[in-house]
């Protein structure tokens, strides 16, 4: 197949940052006044991640008709997607609004609610111990029915209620919960047997309104889940699997919403799973069966390790405006760890960049604070690095000359007067 070989070529020379650089010069720069309003602002999660004007999903209560979300429509694929950040918590009423105004049957969530202890999305839906969530500035409630829960995705069916109208629909919730932010699934496999339980329920088919996708930003996650589903559609439907060009389709798509794909890894990453996922549309009917035996569903899920505790105040230093009780000691001794501060991911980028700043540098980790401490504890004299160190010999020099100088002063003083 014509991608494999471009796969292959691109891996080989190692191009593909390039060419993810590429298809950012390419994409298109459309306005996106109205996320910029002062009235908006606070329904942004992030400040460089903005709809267009032209896809903008409009809500139809209230007198702001603001959402963070674009309609993705996919003319040739006759296949149309609602991208969305996480939503915020005054933004929740909306999102299931939203859900409503446009008749979706589905919402797939790709992030979970905390990641490496940031918050990254509102608990929009109700969890096992409460049951019912109830929006009262949309007038909406949800309630959860039932939950499935598989290694690394859960799916939930819930039931939203106008409470206006006491109408009520049936909503799947496809919750991904092991896929890192700017990071990539576990393998193409696993990302295809939960894309295709989606696709199995109905919730992506055009007799449904669209599907509501999304991560935090709404772009880098759920721009590759659009990415590959579309590209596997198009295959289907024209019968030629070499006439499909994953950057093209890319392009496309980024016509509706900035950003779509944030690393050059998720770019590859959504070449590998539809050089894959070809082989089911091609009609090899085994390799959806071997797709979910290779992805563990039916393992324990991992369980949620909450984030490490923050390291202690340092005296004098993180007390509000410096001020403390206790004395500041100037000359601690060597066995003491300074620990230094967090430094934390920024949020935003500039106007003209897109939302990828927030990315750590490649092979770039962030030090937790007790390992941190851990590295500290059992720190010798001989190995104390601190620049205090190298001046402790000058300063018992001056010490004692001080000492010898103040005893001869004091020697003249008695003798002569």
């Amino acid at each position: 197949m014509a991608m494999e070989t471009e796969f292959r070529e691109i891996d080989e020379s190692g191009n593909w940052s390039a060419i993810y650089q590429e298809i950012r010069q390419q994409s298109s720069e459309l306005p996106c006044k109205i996320s910029k309003l002062p009235e908006n602002k606070a329904r942004n999660r992030y400040r460089d991640v903005s709809p267009f004007d032209h896809s903008r999903i409009h809500l139809q209560l209230g007198t702001n008709d603001y959402i963070n979300a674009s309609l993705i429509s996919m003319e040739e694929a006759k296949r149309s997607y609602i991208l969305t950040q996480g939503p915020l918590p005054n933004t929740c009423g909306h999102f299931w609004e939203m859900v409503w105004e446009q008749k979706s049957h589905g919402v797939v969530m790709l992030n979970r609610v905390i990641e490496k202890g940031s918050v990254k999305c509102a608990q929009y839906w109700p969890q096992r111990e409460e049951r019912e969530m109830e929006f009262a500035d949309t007038h909406f409630k949800l309630t959860l029915i039932s939950e499935d829960v598989k290694s690394y995705y859960t799916v939930r069916q819930l039931e939203l209620e106008n409470l206006q109208t006491q109408e009520t629909r049936e909503i799947l919730h496809f919750h991904y919960t092991t896929w890192p932010d700017f990071g990539v699934p576990e393998s193409p496999a696993s990302f295809l047997n939960f894309l295709f339980k989606v696709r199995e329920s109905g919730c992506l088919g055009s007799e449904q309104g669209p599907a509501v996708v999304h991560c935090s930003a709404g772009i880098g996650r759920s721009g590759t889940f659009c990415l590959v589903d579309t590209c596997l559609l198009l295959m289907s439907l024209r019968k030629d699997p070499s006439s499909v060009s994953v950057r093209d389709v890319l392009l496309e798509m980024r016509r509706f919403r900035m950003g779509l794909i944030q690393t050059a890894d998720q770019l590859r990453f959504s070449y590998l799973a539809v050089i894959e996922g070809a082989k089911s549309i091609m009609g090899d009917p085994s390799v959806q069966e071997s797709w979910k035996e290779l992805s563990n569903e039916e393992d324990t899920p991992p369980e949620f390790t909450p984030p490490p505790p923050r390291p202690p105040k340092r005296i004098g230093v993180d007390a509000p405006n410096g001020k403390t009780s206790e004395p500041i000691i100037f000359f601690p001794p060597a066995s003491r760890v300074d620990f230094p501060e967090e430094e934390e991911e920024p949020l935003v980028a500039s106007h003209n960049e897109e939302p990828v700043v927030r990315r750590r540098a490649v092979g770039e980790t962030a030090t937790q604070p007790d390992e941190r401490a851990s590295r500290g504890q059992g720190k010798t004299e001989e190995e104390d690095d601190s620049p205090l160190g190298a001046w402790k010999p000058l300063l018992a020099n001056m010490c004692v000359c001080s000492a010898l100088a103040l005893g001869v002063y004091v020697c003249y003083r008695s003798c002569f007067h």
